[in-house]
């Protein structure tokens, strides 16, 4: 019998270094090949591969970026909370050391009698809601006082105007005024005149002393201490005043003093 080709050369091989034939199965069975790195580190793809050589000394590297890219994707994930998170912590810093502009902070203890601000010669307008010059107040010097609010003017002048267009000039050596201007106390030399719109037959009325309170809004004149009292060509002089214009009620107490003058006679 003759056998070709690779037949025949694996029959002859068949002692010695031929294949191995299973008894129960009639096939050939080969031995598991392994694959293994030649010396050097580099594997037997380096004919295949030509110039490119794969290393087994690169893989703790591409772990470590492996690693890297995950623990960045977590990062990503709280990064905004994070970022909240320092923005609260700003605006915490910003709250404890503005406490005059945010209102927070320690609380502050009680207010001293100290000026907290001063003006020289200064003019000062207040307007009505409607745009109506309300008052004016000018003065060579004044200081505010923010445990009480008021505001301590050396040589006031205070003009203030009403809705019927009547004027009241306030003037002194010192004025001592509230918040918004309402009551004006005068010391010394304190002199207040109210003139009435014209086209009007009210007469001119002037009040004099050491010490007036006036009331702007209301248009009351009280004093504890000595006035004089001039309405029109009339006099009077008091120990003590209480006046209502808006009621036109005048109260003197003490010892009172008046001078009438008729009046003058029509043509």
């Amino acid at each position: 019998m003759r056998l070709r080709g690779r037949a025949r050369q694996r029959a002859r091989g068949g002692q010695g270094g031929g294949c191995v034939r299973h008894q129960s199965l009639g096939g050939t069975r080969r031995r598991a090949r392994v694959l293994r790195p030649a010396a050097g580190g580099f594997g037997p793809l380096l004919a295949i591969a030509g110039a490119l050589r794969v290393s087994t000394a690169a893989l703790p590297l591409g772990r470590a970026w492996r690693w890297l890219r995950h623990t960045w994707d977590r990062i990503a994930i709280y990064l905004p909370v994070m970022l909240m998170g320092l923005m609260a912590l700003g605006t915490y810093w910003l709250a404890s050391n503005t406490p005059a502009l945010l209102g927070g902070g320690e609380k502050r203890g009680p207010l001293s009698h100290e000026p907290d601000y001063f003006m020289r010669n200064f003019s000062v307008k207040t307007f009505e809601p409607n745009g109506r010059l309300k008052s004016e107040v000018f003065g060579t010097e004044a200081r505010h006082y923010p445990d009480t609010d008021t505001l301590e003017i050396d040589r006031p002048r205070i003009l203030s105007y009403d809705e019927g267009g009547a004027l009241t000039v306030a003037t002194a050596r010192r004025a001592i005024s509230n918040g918004d201007g309402s009551e004006v106390q005068l010391i010394g030399d304190a002199v207040v005149t109210r003139t009435p719109p014209p086209g009007t037959d009210t007469p001119r009325m002037e009040f004099q002393g050491e010490f007036l309170h006036a009331f702007l809004n209301t248009e009351k004149v009280r004093s504890h201490k000595p006035v004089t009292l001039i309405r029109g060509n009339d006099r009077f002089t008091a120990e003590q005043l209480d006046y209502d214009n808006l009621d036109r009620v005048m109260d003197l107490r003490g010892r009172v003093r008046g001078t009438l003058m008729p009046p003058k006679a029509q043509p």
